[in-house]
C-alpha cells in the first residue's frame, strides 16, 4: 500500500517488560501471553491515517537484555520516535511498584508524552503509537524535521505530494497537535 510518509520507531526498555507484546497488539491486535525473548531486533509495521494522509509506521522492537545493548543502540540512530516501555509491577495493578505520578514526572522532566498502556487489554496501545505519530507529523508541518534527511527517521513515500507551497512539503495549515516526542 502506498503512503505519504514512513516514520521509523523504536521500542526500548528492559527485558521482559512487554515491548514485543505491545508491538504485536498494535500491529496484529492480539495479545500473546507467552513470548520468546527478542534476540537483537524484531520488526513490525502498520499503516495509519493522519490529516487524511497515509503514514506507515515502521517499528523496531529491540532486545532488552544487556548483552544486546551494543546492537540495539545502532537502531536508535535514524528513529523519528521511540517508545520507552517499563512494567509498573511485572504483575498486577495491586502490586504496583512505579506510581503513575513518578512516570508522569519523568516524562515531564524529559519532554516526553506519558501514557500507561496494557498490551493485554489493549488500553492506550493505539493512542501511544498514533499520538506520537501526530506529534512527528506536526513537527514536519512546522519545519522542525528536514524530511529530505532520512537520518531523522522520516522517509517521503510514493503517495507524497505537496499541497501548499508556502508550507513544508506535504503540509497544510490546519493540523492536530499531539503530545511531545
Amino acid at each position: 500500500m502506498s503512503y505519504a510518509y514512513l516514520f521509523k520507531y523504536i521500542i526500548i526498555g528492559d527485558t521482559g517488560v512487554g515491548k514485543s507484546c505491545l508491538l504485536l497488539q498494535f500491529t496484529d491486535k492480539r495479545f500473546q501471553p507467552v513470548h520468546d525473548l527478542t534476540i537483537g531486533v524484531e520488526f513490525g509495521a502498520r499503516m495509519i491515517t493522519i490529516d487524511g494522509k497515509q503514514i506507515k509506521l515502521q517499528i523496531w522492537d529491540t532486545a532488552g537484555q544487556e548483552s544486546f545493548r551494543s546492537i540495539t543502540r545502532s537502531y536508535y540512530r535514524g528513529a523519528a520516535g521511540a517508545l520507552l516501555v517499563y512494567d509498573i509491577t511485572r504483575d498486577l495493578e495491586a502490586r504496583r511498584d512505579v506510581k503513575k505520578e513518578e512516570g508522569e514526572a519523568f516524562a515531564r522532566e524529559h519532554g516526553l508524552i506519558f501514557m500507561e498502556t496494557s498490551a493485554k487489554t489493549a488500553a492506550n496501545v493505539e493512542e501511544a503509537f498514533i499520538n506520537t505519530a501526530k506529534e512527528i507529523y506536526q513537527k514536519i508541518q512546522e519545519g522542525v524535521f528536514d524530511i529530505n534527511n532520512e537520518a531523522n527517521g522520516i522517509k517521503i513515500g510514493p503517495q507524497h505530494s505537496p499541497s501548499n507551497p508556502s508550507v513544508p512539503l506535504g503540509g497544510s495549515r490546519n493540523q492536530d497537535s499531539g503530545g511531545c516526542c
